[in-house]
C-alpha cells in the first residue's frame, strides 16, 4: 500500500499531463475534423492509427504527422467493411495498445431543389457509415480496453443529433443514434475504467459544409480550432464535448418550445444538399 497520506494529491509529470494518450486511432482522418484531430495529436512518442477513404489525402496527413515526430500507421479502409476494419484495428492494437479512438468517419445526405425525398440508397449509405461504421470501429476495441482497465472512446455526433432538421432527416437520425449510444456505452464501460466522450461539433468549415447551399451558419469555425477544443477536453476526460456552447444550449431550449413554432422556423430556411454517389464509393470523414 502507498505511504502517501490520505487526502493528498499526486502531481503528474508534465510529460504525462501533456500526452495522456500515447496511441490514438482516428477514422475519417483524410480530411475535415478527422484530419485536424489526427494532426492535433501528432507529436513525438505518439502513435497514430489513421484510416480514411482518399488514399492520396490520407498519405498527406500521415506525412505531415510524421514530420511532427509521430509514428503513423495509415490504411485506406471503409468503416462499413466490418471484417476489414476489425482486423486492421486489432492488428494495430496488438502492436500499439490504443488509448484513444475517435470515430470521425461520416457522410451527409439530404434534400434539395426538386428533391422532396432523400435517395433511398444514400439514406442507407449514411446509416451504414455514420452508425454501423461507429459500431464496427468500437466493437474490436471495447473488450481489449476493458481488459486493460483504461482507454477512451470518442464518438463524433452533431448538433443535428439534438434536433432533426427537415433538409437532413437521415443524417440527423444517425447522429441522434450516436448520442444515445454514447450515453449507454459510457455507463456500461465506466466500471471497467474505460471512458466515453460524445463530441457534438457546431458548424465547422469543411468541404462537406462548403458544398451545401444555405445561409451562412452562425459561429463558423475552422477544423483546426475545433480540433484544439476537442483535444483539450478529451485530455481532461470530458463526457460531452459540445461547441459552441451557445448553439448547443440554444438547441436544447428549442426542444422544449411548441413543435408547431419550431417546425415552421426550421422549414423557413432554404437549404440545398447536393446529390452525391456515396452509396457507390467508400465512406470518409466529416468532409
Amino acid at each position: 500500500m502507498s505511504d502517501r497520506p490520505k487526502g493528498t494529491w499526486v502531481r503528474r509529470s508534465s510529460r504525462t499531463a501533456r500526452h495522456p494518450y500515447r496511441s490514438v486511432l482516428v477514422t475519417g482522418a483524410s480530411s475535415g475534423i478527422g484530419r485536424a484531430v489526427a494532426l492535433a495529436y501528432a507529436a513525438p512518442d505518439i502513435h497514430l492509427a489513421l484510416t480514411g477513404r482518399d488514399a492520396a489525402r490520407l498519405d498527406g496527413v500521415a506525412a505531415e504527422a510524421r514530420s511532427r515526430g509521430a509514428s503513423v500507421s495509415a490504411e485506406t479502409l471503409d468503416v462499413r467493411a466490418r471484417d476489414a476494419i476489425g482486423r486492421w484495428i486489432r492488428a494495430i492494437d496488438d502492436g500499439h495498445p490504443i488509448d484513444l479512438a475517435v470515430t470521425g468517419a461520416g457522410i451527409a445526405t439530404g434534400l434539395g431543389m426538386g428533391r422532396p425525398r432523400e435517395d433511398p440508397r444514400e439514406m442507407r449509405a449514411a446509416i451504414a457509415t455514420n452508425y454501423l461504421g461507429v459500431l464496427n470501429t468500437v466493437e474490436p476495441l471495447v473488450e481489449r480496453m476493458c481488459a486493460r482497465g483504461r482507454g477512451r472512446v470518442a464518438l463524433v455526433g452533431s448538433l443535428g443529433g439534438i434536433r432533426g432538421v427537415p433538409y437532413m432527416p437521415t443524417y440527423c437520425a444517425t447522429k441522434a443514434a450516436i448520442h444515445v449510444y454514447a450515453e449507454g456505452l459510457r455507463c456500461s464501460l465506466a466500471p471497467f475504467g474505460v471512458g466515453v466522450s460524445l463530441i457534438i461539433p457546431g458548424f465547422v468549415r469543411t468541404p462537406m459544409l462548403e458544398n451545401v447551399v444555405a445561409p451562412r451558419p452562425p459561429l463558423l469555425m475552422s477544423p483546426e480550432k475545433a480540433a484544439r477544443i476537442i483535444r483539450r477536453r478529451l485530455d481532461r476526460g470530458a463526457a460531452v464535448i459540445a461547441f459552441p456552447r451557445s448553439l448547443y444550449y440554444g438547441l436544447k431550449v428549442i426542444n422544449v418550445l411548441p413543435r408547431r413554432l419550431t417546425d415552421f422556423a426550421f422549414s423557413s430556411y432554404h437549404v440545398d444538399i447536393p446529390e452525391s454517389s456515396e452509396h457507390e464509393i467508400q465512406a470518409d470523414g466529416e468532409r
